[in-house]
């Protein structure tokens, strides 16, 4: 009977400090089966990614996973720096990339909350360097199958509304085939690293390259929600990460979330596999000890998982966290919807889908892929889910149907980083039991 009670307090205690720790992670704790998952389906997450480390394609690995706005799984795997041998903290920092854009998108669209701005607003209206931009147009010679370009002005200026889509005219040097606009970017110092330069030299190599598309023709992912940063710095007349901080990382208590990592936290910032197993390249991540020279919006941002997850989850509540509104429903409704319909071309294979997850079926709302059908992507979840994912491997998604948010932070930049995201995103759909 005695070693009976003792397993019996055994367990309570362990219980208790389970949901402790849980809690802890920024969301209330409860158990899978309390919100229709299995907690015996969902420990297969931990069984895969435990293999992958163990193969050396992943350095290691944070994910949560909420459903019905409570934490039900999180699991910590694998190193936060394999050549030092040091494991991978829960509170692991991570550099999001890309992951910056959906939280750059929802602050301009606090500051149009605001009446500050509107979504058709002309760019040039805030910052003027942007007007009178052109166009660099291909032209196939079919003879000599050779391509020439020639510079025609730009039938309509660029929006925000174009910037939170991407379908601006901008783009991405390392993925544009637009010959000029990739030498224009390389000239002006924003063909890599843009936090190389000040907000003002930023934005005179922006003026001085002309444009890969007619701004609203065409979906590119690019530098827009770069451009989107100087566009809220006018607005506000702050620094972007200081109307961040203010608007957003604060009051929702993202408190490891910013545009670099301070001194005293640099200990906890997680680093990516020397070589790639995939791609036998040495793997390159931004430096974010230092104050950067500006703030990129669209991939220069820091955090946690734990930050994050708070971030989807206050967007899965249609705005709100915690009794504390920061959209309405009706923003985050339209941030959702599809903004590029059936006259904004997307070219295959840079769909938003097969850009994130190499698989179709992915529309873009305002900064956020959104999927259109429950068929068509190779991959399981709901018409509705929005989501996106950054650079050196980090992804989540926000699945209002069925009340779930996923989120996967590692530092690997490899190209088959996409298979991760799916394999993640599988596995937590299969926990479903409800």
């Amino acid at each position: 009977m005695k070693s009976k009670h003792i397993a019996t307090l055994a367990c309570t205690v362990t219980a208790i400090c389970t949901a402790t720790l849980l809690q802890a992670q920024g969301l209330p704790a409860a158990s899978p089966e309390s919100v229709g998952m299995s907690a015996q389906k969902l420990a297969h997450i931990k069984q895969a990614f435990v293999q992958e480390i163990d193969k050396g394609n992943l350095p290691g690995v944070v994910v949560l996973v909420a459903r019905k706005g409570k934490l039900v799984y999180s699991e910590t795997v694998g190193f936060q720096n394999k050549e030092a041998g040091k494991p991978l903290p829960k509170d692991a920092i991570f550099r999001i990339y890309s992951m910056t854009k959906p939280l750059v998108s929802v602050v301009a669209m606090m500051l149009i909350e605001d009446g500050r701005m509107q979504l058709n607003d002309a760019v040039s209206k805030f910052i003027p360097a942007e007007k009178g931009l052109q166009v660099s147009v291909a032209k196939a010679d079919g003879e000599f199958a050779k391509v020439s370009y020639t510079l025609v002005p730009a039938d309509r200026e660029m929006t925000v509304q174009d910037l939170l889509r991407h379908t601006s005219g901008l783009a991405y040097a390392n993925l544009t085939q637009n010959a000029p606009v990739k030498d224009a970017y390389a000239k002006g110092g924003i063909d890599d690293d843009p936090r190389g330069l000040t907000p003002a030299q930023e934005i005179g190599s922006f003026s001085k390259s002309p444009l890969a598309h007619q701004p609203g023709t065409v979906w590119e992912y690019s530098l827009s929600t770069d451009m989107l940063g100087r566009v809220i710095e006018a607005v506000s007349g702050k620094r972007l990460a200081d109307l961040m901080e203010e608007r957003l990382f604060g009051p929702l208590e993202m408190k490891d979330t910013g545009f670099l990592v301070p001194r005293e936290k640099m200990s906890r910032l997680a680093e990516a596999l020397p070589i790639d197993a995939s791609s036998g390249k040495p793997n390159k991540l931004w430096d974010v000890s230092a104050v950067p020279n500006n703030d990129s919006g669209g991939g220069g941002g820091v955090s946690t998982a734990t930050d994050y997850l708070r971030f989807a989850q206050m967007m899965a509540n249609g705005g709100q966290l915690e009794g504390k509104r920061y959209l309405s429903r009706t923003t985050v409704e339209l941030m959702t919807s599809d903004h590029l319909g059936t006259c904004i071309q997307a070219q295959s294979p840079m769909t938003p889908g097969e850009i994130l997850l190499s698989t179709p079926g992915y529309t873009f709302g305002l900064g956020f892929a959104v999927r259109q059908a429950a068929g068509v992507a190779g991959v399981a979840g709901s018409a509705g889910e929005f989501m996106w994912g950054g650079y050196a491997g980090t992804y989540f998604w926000i699945d209002p149907k069925e009340q779930l948010v996923g989120v996967y932070m590692t530092q690997a930049p490899s190209p088959i980083r996409a298979y991760y995201r799916k394999l993640f995103k599988q596995l937590v759909y299969a926990a479903i039991i409800d």
